[in-house]
C-alpha cells in the first residue's frame, strides 16, 4: 500500500473513532439492522446494476489500485536506454536474454515483438489495443465505485425511513423509540461512511493511478517503437524523458 494511501485511511477513520470514543461508547455506532440495511442494500444494488463478474473484477482492480506502487518512471527510462544501447551494439535478438530483468509484462510484450521481427506499426497496433483496454477496465472500475457511493446514501435514507415508521408506530411504548432512532440515524451516518471515505476515494484513486499506468504504458510503447526503428540511445532519452516534468528529469536528460 502506497504512504498516502494508508495515511488517508488511518486518518479518516482513525479520527472518526476517536471522536466517537470521546464522546461515548464505540458500540453505540454498532448497530446490526442498520449494517444490513446499508451495506447488504448497497452490495444488492451494485449486483442489480452490473453483472457479477464486472463487480468481482472491480474490486480486483481496486485492491490493485489502493495496494499496488506503479513502478517509477526514470527507472523505466533508464532501462529503456540500457536496452537500446545493447540493441544497438549487439542487435535486437540480444535482447532475448534481458527480458528475466524485466517484470512489467506490457514491456515484455513489447520487447518480443522486436525480438520476433514485427514491424513498427503493428507493435504499436498491438500495444495501443493494450493501453486503450487498460484504460477501459479502470474506467469500469471507477464507474463502479462512483455508482456505489451514491446508493449507500440512497440506503442509509430508506433506513432512516424506515427506523422513522417504526418510532412512530410505536409511540406509546418509550422503550422502542431509541432503537428504532438508533436504526433511523446510523443508517445514514453509515451510507455518508461509506460513499465518502470508501467509495468515492477509491473511485479517485483508480482514475488517479489509470493515469500513471497509462502514462508509463504509452512511454514503454514509445521506447519500444525507438528500439525497433534502431535509434540513437541519446534520442530515446530524449524521447521518453519527454513524458517526465522537468523537474523530474534531472541527471535524464533535463
Amino acid at each position: 500500500m502506497d504512504i498516502a494511501t494508508l495515511i488517508g485511511f488511518v486518518l479518516a477513520f482513525g479520527l472518526i473513532v476517536v471522536s466517537i470514543l470521546l464522546g461515548g461508547s464505540l458500540m453505540l455506532f454498532v448497530d446490526v439492522p442498520s449494517v444490513l440495511i446499508v451495506f447488504g442494500g448497497t452490495l444488492g444494488a451494485g449486483l442489480i446494476n452490473f453483472p457479477l463478474g464486472q463487480l468481482l473484477g472491480a474490486l480486483k482492480i481496486a485492491r490493485h489500485a489502493v495496494f499496488h506502487r506503479p513502478e517509477d518512471p526514470a527507472a523505466r527510462i533508464k532501462l529503456m536506454i540500457d536496452f537500446s544501447s545493447k540493441a544497438r551494439r549487439e542487435g535486437v535478438l540480444s535482447l532475448e536474454g534481458e527480458l528475466s530483468k524485466v517484470s512489467d509484462p506490457f514491456m515484455i510484450t513489447g520487447l518480443q515483438l522486436v525480438i520476433d521481427g514485427q514491424e513498427t506499426e503493428a507493435i504499436e497496433a498491438i500495444l495501443s489495443t493494450e493501453i486503450d483496454a487498460l484504460r477501459e477496465r479502470h474506467r469500469e472500475g471507477a464507474s463502479i465505485f462512483t455508482t456505489l457511493a451514491a446508493f449507500a446514501p440512497a440506503l442509509g435514507l430508506i433506513g432512516t425511513l424506515i427506523g422513522l415508521v417504526q418510532m412512530l408506530q410505536n409511540m406509546d411504548d418509550p422503550s422502542s423509540i431509541g432503537p428504532a432512532m438508533a436504526v433511523a440515524l446510523l443508517t445514514t451516518f453509515y451510507g455518508a461512511v461509506i460513499a465518502n471515505l470508501i467509495c468515492t476515494p477509491i473511485a479517485g484513486k483508480l482514475k488517479t493511478r489509470s493515469g500513471q499506468e497509462a502514462m508509463l504504458r504509452e512511454m514503454t510503447l514509445e521506447g519500444v517503437l525507438a528500439i525497433a526503428s534502431g535509434d540513437n540511445p541519446r534520442l530515446v532519452e530524449q524521447k521518453l524523458n519527454a513524458f517526465l516534468p522537468r523537474s523530474r528529469r534531472g541527471a535524464e536528460g533535463a
